[in-house]
């Protein structure tokens, strides 16, 4: 049976974001008007949203209106990418033909976009080679034309070999870091650090949740940090892994360089797509449990269908210290009950009189207002590999019984119900783009990474994506001051306390 996640796609129409008669928003819907998504068929339930509530409000009060499982509401879309799917594929030798079990075909690569500094190359074929591929396209004038490509044999073994690894934070830092470059160019693999007694092991079938840690890009200066996501699904048949959904967030207000939307997105296509998928940018690291019963997924994926709402609606926006991918996510798990712990701003007193003097030094009082806003946001909810180790640690100690606070009903559920946690490395998949390597996870070692020499430094000016007047509700709550503008307000009051003194 076709799935998206945990969800069937018989309950779901394909369709783009121009369909007039769509069970799904429209402010949603405009920002896919050109892409192929799947919407919640007609009759099928549609996560909610609360206009005049912020988003933590909202969740809130969810929340507590919520048993765990009990709400299986859709989310406003599913971003497909492209409407036809191949399986058990294999690439000829000069890559032009597609050999499958019918026949062979005639096959082409997906436009390039016009600011995606690389491309497949000899490389990207000489690793796809031998492999059966699933691939996601659409036929044109004859042949067919592939925009993601995902070898099939990335899949979960039943039994994989057991990797002894303690619940901490540090532990997982060790193990993303142990391979040169994070692993990128090493095997894809998979290792299972716990087991319930009596396990079976993987089965089709079986529900999953999952973290998702994405590595720093070898070619872009501002990327250094990688990325993070949580997932949800079940195992396909043979182990497989490319239709579990990935709850992806990225700034909606530009034009990405990859064509990056946000938006919850099939696995296979958030890492393979030929100008999105971050599999050709950097290594990548999963997180994997493996669950009994699916209501603990169930709760998070409708819990994400409500955060799309408010994102897309605008009700509260993409922001680079305090909701950027990692917060968002790391906000919606705590939402439910799951109680991610914190890592803490990293120095509240650099921040502090480094604002003025950032601001004075490079003339820009938004540089300095920046620089305070990082150092001091949550470490877990700032830098997607301290919510990967932060979480997973943490879920390690919830199977293990080694957690010493007061669980949460989520929290407990998921250490009635997880079954196995497996970690899984995938490689970058070979192209024309550098290397990347395992994210930075504070200030320092980012900006050790960039070069000094602003000149010399890899941007990628990306233009602006205006959300239509129309299309925002007046009703919205208005998102409350960053840290940062009380920090601007508190020392206008201490120069003009002092020059008062002075005076």
């Amino acid at each position: 049976m076709s799935v998206y996640g945990l969800y069937p796609a018989s309950h779901f129409v394909v369709t783009s974001g121009r369909c007039a008669d769509c069970n799904s928003l429209p402010q949603a819907l405009w920002y896919f008007r050109d892409e192929t998504i799947a919407v919640p068929a007609p009759g099928m339930p549609l996560a909610g949203f609360t206009p005049e509530l912020s988003l933590a409000a909202d969740l809130a009060a969810w929340r507590r209106q919520t048993a765990i499982g009990a709400d299986a509401a859709y989310p406003p879309l599913i971003w497909l990418g492209a409407p036809e799917v191949l399986r058990h594929a294999g690439l000829s030798a000069d890559g032009s033909q597609l050999l499958g079990a019918d026949r062979a075909r005639e096959t082409r690569l997906a436009p390039r976009l016009p600011l995606n500094r690389s491309w497949f190359d000899a490389s990207s074929l000489d690793f796809f080679q031998g492999k059966r591929l699933k691939l996601r396209g659409w036929h044109e004038d004859g042949a067919f034309v592939a925009r993601t490509f995902w070898p099939e044999a990335f899949a979960l073994p039943e039994q994989a070999p057991a990797l002894a690894l303690a619940a901490e934070p540090a532990a997982l830092r060790a193990w993303i870091r142990e391979r040169p470059q994070g692993g990128a160019r090493e095997p894809f693999s998979v290792e299972s650090v716990w087991r319930r007694p009596g396990s079976n092991g993987v089965q089709p079938g079986q529900p999953v949740l999952g973290l998702m840690l994405n590595g720093a890009q070898g070619d872009d200066d501002e990327a250094h940090s990688g990325h993070f996501a949580l997932m949800t699904g079940c195992v396909g048949e043979g182990g497989a892994i490319d239709d579990w959904l990935v709850n992806n967030f990225y700034s909606l207000d530009v034009e990405s360089e990859k064509g990056i939307l946000a938006a919850p997105v099939p696995l296979d296509n958030y890492l393979g797509d030929l100008n999105s998928g971050q599999a050709w940018y950097r290594p990548s690291w999963l997180l994997v449990a493996t669950l009994r019963r699916p209501e603990a997924a169930i709760h998070l994926q409708a819990v994400f269908g409500r955060v799309y709402n408010q994102f897309y609606r605008h009700q509260f926006s993409y922001q680079h210290a305090r909701a950027n991918c990692t917060g968002i996510s790391v906000t919606t798990a705590r939402a439910l009950g799951w109680q991610v712990p914190a890592r803490g701003g990293e120095s509240w007193l650099t921040a502090i009189f480094g604002l003025p003097l950032l601001a004075l030094r490079d003339r820009s009082l938004a540089k300095g207002k920046a620089m305070f806003d990082y150092l001091t946001e949550d470490r877990t909810r700032l830098y997607p590999a301290v919510a990967f180790a932060e979480a997973g640690a943490d879920l390690l100690r919830l199977v293990r019984g080694e957690s010493e606070r007061d669980l949460s009903d989520f929290e407990r559920r998921l250490a009635e119900d997880i079954d196995e946690i497996l970690l899984v490395r995938v490689p970058q998949f070979p192209s024309s783009r550098a290397w990347g390597d395992s994210p930075a996870e504070n200030s320092v070692e980012y900006r050790a990474r960039i070069p000094e020499d602003p000149a010399q430094r890899q941007i990628i000016p990306v233009p602006p994506r205006p959300f239509p007047a129309e299309l925002r509700d007046p009703h919205s709550p208005k998102e409350s001051p960053l840290r940062s503008d009380y920090a601007v307000a508190a020392w206008a009051i201490a120069l003009i306390a002092t020059l008062l003194l002075i005076l």
